[in-house]
């Protein structure tokens, strides 16, 4: 076959595609495109897309470039190209991405023609004239541009075989034979797609005419806090301070070091007389006046009772501790009398704690966990030193027998250690707490037993209590909720505005509500 030649079946192939094309024009499940990239080579091009199901649809592309028609001309790029191909499409609205597949065939006439990236090197100084067929995969993305026009950009690739025979590039040059190969085809295509989107008729929205009448409202309410009084409001900040529902009588086996909360004076060795600016007593001390006046002049709140408890350490005979642990007790209570005279007698629990064993047991116990957290036996196996002195401390019941036993224990070394870093603590007044009392909050009790009624709907009985507290800021809020609910709208409102000024963060919110 010379030159490049056009049966009929091509031709009527062509014209059918283009009828199919223009059938499509109405319908909104076919699509037409045209590659604009294919265009620029001067091959008109048409293509088809039938939807065949939600996600997938079926196409064909067909390209013919006749030019040129002059067989004397050397450069040629004439060729006729059909490519039927299947998309899948993840969203079923022919939008963003698809995936793709084709089958390409051609008949082609090309010479002199120079291909970019080094491709098909046989027609740059020959002219070719053949078949090829080729499969190829590409990856798609459409972008909406209007309501019938729509952009496709591809990427992809095929793989094909072609069989051809070869020229000089002239009309009737020196034939060199026939010859056959495979090939790579890359894709790259920019489409403009015609496709038809209907619109769907807009129903017009009837409203039915509600003729129920509005819920009412939900108006908003809580529980108050009882009112603790001075004492409880002090209680926040100062853990010395305890409810007299938590008093306990003292028995030399408690640790009180461990008891938070209770505050410490301390003493010289071996005196009782309390010093203001000892060690860290000025602070403490301070504290504890400050907090005693406070509690005393409320008149919602009492003390009811001061627990000291004085202690010594355990040196010395037992005797002389037992009358010094006494003294410092009896020389913090003064000194609180002086500085609050209106702390009487009655008010004090002083307790004799002697030699505060129990604390020295309780701290020796601490560092050897401490040293046998660590891994190790710390100076030289001091742990296990201290622990045969936590031995003798628990099966030693004569106190003076006691101490004598620590003094030799090891040769005076341990008990060299006890005396350095431990029984400096012990040498204070010992334990102190404050215990109040506060005259019942019967307004919040009232109040909250109205809130359960105005829960139960039971809003005439909420009325009636509400009405003898009703010179409580913390009752307003409630006071509007029962007002509201029994018809009284206006004194509602009047309410609530008072409970809103008071920052009452419930009565804001019924205002806001009320107010729409």
């Amino acid at each position: 076959m010379k030159g490049f030649k056009v049966t009929r079946r091509w031709v009527m192939f062509m014209v059918l595609l283009l009828c199919f094309g223009s059938l499509a024009y109405a319908q909104r499940n076919v699509a037409v495109r045209n590659n604009l990239i294919y265009d620029l080579t001067g091959t008109p091009n048409l293509g088809v897309d039938v939807r065949v199901s939600p996600h997938w649809t079926l196409g064909l592309t067909g390209g013919y470039r006749p030019w040129p028609t002059d067989d004397k001309k050397e450069r040629k790029w004439r060729h006729l190209l059909i490519a039927p191909e299947l998309r899948w499409w993840p969203d079923s609205t022919f939008h963003k991405g698809y995936w793709g597949t084709n089958l390409i065939y051609s008949h082609y006439n090309v010479g002199n023609v120079k291909f970019p990236l080094g491709l098909y090197k046989d027609v740059r100084d020959h002219r070719v004239e053949g078949d090829l067929f080729a499969i190829g995969l590409f990856y798609g993305r459409s972008w909406r541009i209007s309501r019938y026009f729509r952009m496709e950009g591809e990427l992809g690739a095929a793989l094909g075989y072609a069989w051809f025979k070869k020229y000089d590039c002239t009309h009737c040059g020196t034939y060199y034979g026939k010859d056959n190969k495979l090939f790579f085809i890359p894709k790259l295509t920019l489409n403009i797609v015609y496709q038809k989107v209907e619109k769907k008729p807009v129903e017009p929205i009837i409203t039915p005419i509600d003729t129920t009448p509005p819920p009412p409202p939900v108006l908003a309410f809580h529980q108050v806090a009882d009112n603790m009084g001075r004492a409880g409001m002090l209680q926040k900040d100062n853990p010395v301070l305890a409810h007299i529902s938590e008093y306990r009588p003292y028995d030399r086996t408690r640790v009180l070091r461990k008891e938070k909360g209770a505050l410490y004076v301390h003493f010289p060795l071996d005196k009782s007389t309390l010093l203001y600016d000892f060690r860290d007593n000025a602070p403490t001390l301070d504290r504890i006046v400050s907090i005693t006046r406070q509690v005393l002049a409320d008149s919602t709140s009492t003390v009811r009772r001061i627990q000291i408890v004085g202690l010594a350490s355990i040196e010395g005979s037992v005797n002389h501790n037992e009358q010094l642990a006494a003294d410092r007790g009896q020389a913090l209570k003064k000194y609180v009398q002086q500085q609050v005279p209106q702390a009487t007698d009655d008010l004090f629990d002083l307790a004799n704690g002697g030699e505060a064993w129990a604390e020295l047991r309780d701290q020796l116990n601490d560092i050897v966990e401490e040293m046998g957290a660590s891994g190790a036996e710390a100076d030289g196996g001091r742990r296990a030193d201290l622990r045969e002195a936590m031995g003798i401390i628990d099966s030693e019941p004569d106190l003076t027998r006691r101490e004598q036993r620590l003094r030799q224990l090891n040769g005076g070394k341990t008990f060299a250690y006890i005396k350095q870093n431990l029984l400096a603590d012990q040498r204070n007044s010992g334990y102190l707490r404050i215990y109040y009392d506060y005259v019942p909050d019967t307004a919040a009790a009232t109040i909250n037993q109205a809130s359960q009624l105005l829960q139960q709907e039971r809003y005439n009985e909420a009325l009636t209590l509400l009405q003898g507290v009703k010179n409580d800021p913390r009752a307003w809020n409630a006071l509007g909720v029962a007002l509201w609910h029994t018809g009284n709208r206006s004194a509602a409102l009047d309410s609530f505005r008072q409970a809103a000024q008071q920052g009452n963060a419930d009565a804001k919110e019924n205002l806001r509500m009320l107010n729409k």
